[in-house]
């Protein structure tokens, strides 16, 4: 599970620290792990909230450049399935006339 925070009554969750689902904030997670294993009693005091804060900006744009990535290959991807509909029907609609022309 994730390391929970507090803001107000409100507890906030990051992701799971590993490093395979989260490449580019890696250097962030380990030194935040770090933090925690250093200070076992200060993490609850706000020893590790600077580090904390990173982290969660790091997450932050990684979902950005997640998101975009995700945006970027669905347009390609409607934009490919829009051609092959337009091939289809351009096929369809040949031979419906050539059909058509014939008794």
């Amino acid at each position: 599970a994730g390391v929970a925070g507090s803001v107000g009554h409100v507890t906030i969750m990051h992701p799971p620290l590993t490093l395979h689902r989260h490449p580019t904030c890696a250097q962030v997670i380990q030194d935040f792990k770090r933090c925690h294993l250093d200070h076992p009693f200060g993490k609850f005091f706000g020893k590790c909230n600077d580090l904390k804060i990173k982290l969660d900006r790091c997450f932050r744009a990684e979902k950005e450049m997640k998101r975009k990535a995700n945006f970027e290959a669905s347009k390609q991807l409607k934009e490919r399935l829009r051609a092959q509909r337009a091939a289809k029907s351009a096929i369809g609609a040949s031979s419906s006339s050539l059909n058509h022309g014939h008794p």
